[in-house]
């Protein structure tokens, strides 16, 4: 009788398969891992640092929001004390408008600038990270102040006249003699600036119309523009004399003619939005 030798089997289970194939995934798979992990944690370091980078950017604006919208509010409250709560956040937002202006010019011109600041009873202020190319470029971001301001004036009174509110006239008005003021010759206030891309003898005109505006209105606050504002003129005079910013103060003809155009324009519309929204107490 013939038979077949049966299977010879594992008790235990299954054959267990060869480990060499094991050891060939596991050598690849280490060495893409080797390979890629440079790249790899390059990625994860740029997007950390991108992360925190917009977290920096995040703050630095918020940062700069805050420090206006604080003096902003604190502005308000001072000015409520004198001229109650409406009429307080009405000039507060002309000035905001006013600083605007600068802001607007400063950005189209390249310069960097600090946060809009109200300090209250002195007004605003915004202040250039760079200075200015040439004083054109200096008038111009001057002037781009009371132009903007004074739009935003006569917007006001636009509204006023169509609903029939004296407080928007007077905060227009107010609005219109806050440009103008700002119109002086005399750094550090806007004209100055226009000034410089005229002719340095303007700032002795404005030296003198601010003397004669003490004289009748005696005030700190004019005593404070009148002394800086003379200190620098002296020393920008100096300066010119001795040859040190002849490139800085080089003018166009035509430049002139615009700074001297649009100053005049500028006051003769703050004066006649003076007189149109002047109210009757």
């Amino acid at each position: 009788m013939s038979y077949e030798q049966p299977l010879q089997r594992d008790p235990v289970g299954p054959p267990i398969p060869s480990p060499q194939p094991r050891r060939a995934q596991t050598d690849a798979a280490g060495w893409m891992r080797r390979l890629f992990a440079p790249a790899i944690a390059v990625v994860i370091g740029l997007v950390k640092f991108g992360a925190k980078l917009k977290l920096l950017l995040l703050f630095v604006t918020k940062a700069k929001f805050a420090a206006t919208s604080l003096s902003m509010l604190a502005s308000v409250g001072a000015y409520t004390l004198f001229w109650g709560w409406r009429f307080a956040v009405l000039f507060v937002l002309l000035m905001l408008v006013h600083e605007w202006g600068h802001a607007l010019q400063m950005r189209r011109e390249g310069i960097p600038t600090s946060p809009i600041l109200f300090i209250p009873f002195l007004g605003a202020v915004i202040g250039m990270k760079e200075a200015p190319r040439n004083a054109w470029v200096e008038a111009k971001v001057g002037l781009a102040g009371p132009v903007v301001g004074t739009l935003g004036a006569a917007a006001v009174l636009a509204l006023g006249v169509g609903i029939d509110s004296d407080l928007l006239r007077a905060a227009a008005f107010t609005g219109f003699l806050l440009n103008l003021f700002n119109l002086l010759p005399i750094v550090p206030l806007d004209g100055g600036r226009a000034a410089a891309a005229l002719h340095p003898a303007v700032w002795l005109v404005g030296l003198a119309g601010l003397g004669a505006l003490l004289f009748y209105t005696p005030n700190p606050i004019l005593i404070l523009i009148l002394i800086f504002g003379a200190v620098e003129a002296w020393r920008r005079w100096r300066a010119r004399k001795a040859g040190e910013d002849l490139d800085y103060y080089h003018v166009e003809p035509l430049q002139k003619v615009a700074v001297g155009i649009t100053f005049l324009t500028i006051a003769v519309a703050c004066v006649l939005g003076m007189a149109v929204s002047q109210v009757d107490v």
